[in-house]
C-alpha cells in the first residue's frame, strides 16, 4: 500500500540514521522507498531542508509534503522554501495532490519540536513491523498515512455539478423572455469556462498520475533485480496494487473528462 510516511527523531544524526534503515529495508525488499527528504527545526524554530526529493514524478509528492510542512511549521517564511521543493507553484499547499489530509501534517508539527528532525518518505509497504523495528530502535516516532484520491473524486462531483448546471442555465435560455437571455447567456459561457478549467485539470492529472505510475513501477522493478526470491514475490505484488491504483484512478478522471466533454456539446 502506497503511503506517506513521517518519522521525527530527537536529534538531525538519528534522522539521517533512520533514513538509511530505510534505504537498507529497501534493498532488502521489505519496502519500497520511492522518494525521502530529511529537515530539521533547529532550537530557535528554524526550518532547514537537509535533503530534498528528488525532481520527478516520483519526488513530486514529497516536494509537496515537505514544503506543506515547512509552511505550517515556519508560517509565511516557510513559503519560499517550501515552493523551490513542489515544483507545482500554486498546487504547493494543496495537500489534496498528495493524497494527505492537513490533520495529518498538524499531527507531526506537534511532534517536531525545537531540535528535532524528520525523515519524510513515500513508500510501498505492505505491513508495518519491519520500518517500526528499525525506527524505534532510534527513537523515532512515527505517522503514517495511505494515499486518498481526493482529487480525483472532486473533479468527478464538480463535472457532474457544473454539467447539471449549465443544463438548467440552457432550459432557463430556451424559455426566459428575449430580454432576460443576454444574462442567463453570461452565465451559461462563465459555467462554460468553469468547465473548461476542470476538463484541463482532469487531463493534467490524469497525465500525473500516469507520469507517477510509470516511475513507481519502473523503481519497483530495479528494486526486484537486485532482490531475493522472496522480496521478489512481494515486490510483485506491489506492481499490480500500483497498476490497480492507477487504473481506479485513471477511471475516475476519464469519468470527469467525459462528463465535461458531454456538458460542452450539448
Amino acid at each position: 500500500m502506497n503511503k506517506m510516511l513521517i518519522a521525527v527523531f530527537e536529534t538531525e544524526s538519528s534522522a539521517f540514521e533512520g533514513l538509511s534503515a530505510l534505504r537498507e529495508l529497501h534493498r532488502e525488499g521489505d519496502v519500497t522507498l520511492y522518494a525521502s527528504a530529511v529537515i530539521v527545526k533547529d532550537k530557535a524554530g528554524k526550518i532547514e531542508v537537509k535533503q530534498a526529493a528528488d525532481q520527478g514524478p516520483v519526488g513530486t509528492a514529497i516536494g509537496l509534503l515537505t514544503g506543506s510542512l515547512i509552511g505550517l511549521l515556519a508560517g509565511p517564511a516557510g513559503l519560499a522554501i517550501g515552493a523551490s521543493l513542489g515544483g507545482l507553484g500554486g498546487l504547493l499547499f494543496d495537500l489534496d495532490s498528495t493524497g494527505i489530509s492537513a490533520t495529518f501534517l498538524d499531527e507531526v508539527a506537534k511532534e517536531l519540536s525545537p531540535g528535532k528532525a524528520a525523515v519524510l518518505a513515500d513508500v510501498e509497504e505492505t505491513w508495518t513491523t519491519p520500518v517500526d523495528t528499525r525506527l524505534h530502535k532510534l527513537d523515532g516516532t512515527i505517522f503514517r498515512r495511505l494515499r486518498s484520491e481526493v482529487i480525483e473524486d472532486q473533479l468527478v462531483r464538480e463535472s457532474a455539478a457544473f454539467q447539471a448546471e449549465l443544463k438548467a442555465l440552457q432550459d432557463d435560455f430556451n424559455h426566459s423572455a428575449a430580454e432576460s437571455r443576454a444574462a442567463i447567456q453570461k452565465d451559461i459561457e462563465q459555467v462554460k469556462t468553469q468547465i473548461k478549467t476542470v476538463q484541463e485539470q482532469a487531463k493534467k492529472r490524469l497525465d500525473q498520475a500516469k507520469a507517477e505510475t510509470d516511475a513507481k513501477v519502473q523503481s519497483l522493478t530495479d528494486q526486484a533485480k537486485q532482490a531475493s526470491d522472496r522480496a521478489r514475490r512481494r515486490i510483485s505484488s506491489r506492481i499490480a496494487e500500483v497498476k490497480a491504483d492507477f487504473d481506479r484512478r485513471a477511471t475516475k478522471l476519464n469519468q470527469a473528462w467525459t462528463l465535461t466533454k458531454e456538458a460542452l456539446a450539448a
